[in-house]
C-alpha cells in the first residue's frame, strides 16, 4: 500500500453510518480503494441495503474526504451492489463492537464475567 492508499484507509476510517457505530471501512462496506501514480482515488463501496437511509448522502461524504486529502488529484466512487453487504465483511474489530460473536471460542468482552 502507498502513502496515499494509507491515508484514503485512514479517511475512510473516519466515515460512520449514522445509525451504526462503526466506521465504514471496518463495517466492510469499501469493497476496494486505489491510488495511481497522478494521485487519482479510485473507491467501489458497497452500502448494507439499496433501500438504506443514507444512500443519497454517505457516498458523497466518503468523496468529499478522499477529495480532502492532499496529494489527491480526482475521486472515482463507485456505488455497487454486487457482492451483496453481508455480516462477514465486517472486520473482526467491528463484530466485537457490535457485540456478534466471532467463533466457537471467541467471546465479546462484553459478555466475560471477570
Amino acid at each position: 500500500m502507498n502513502p496515499l492508499e494509507t491515508k484514503v484507509v485512514e479517511a475512510l476510517k473516519t466515515v460512520y453510518d449514522p445509525e451504526i457505530p462503526v466506521n465504514i471501512y471496518d463495517l466492510g462496506l469499501i469493497y476496494s480503494s486505489s491510488v495511481d501514480a497522478e494521485g487519482r482515488a479510485r473507491i467501489a463501496m458497497t452500502l448494507t441495503a439499496p433501500s438504506c437511509p443514507v444512500a443519497g448522502i454517505l457516498p458523497g461524504q466518503v468523496e468529499q474526504k478522499i477529495r480532502e486529502i492532499s496529494g489527491i488529484t480526482d475521486v472515482d466512487l463507485e456505488l455497487v451492489w454486487e457482492p451483496p453487504w453481508d455480516r462477514s465483511k465486517m472486520s473482526d474489530a467491528a463484530k466485537l463492537a457490535l457485540g456478534f460473536d466471532l467463533g466457537f471460542d471467541v467471546v465479546p468482552a462484553s459478555k466475560l464475567h471477570l
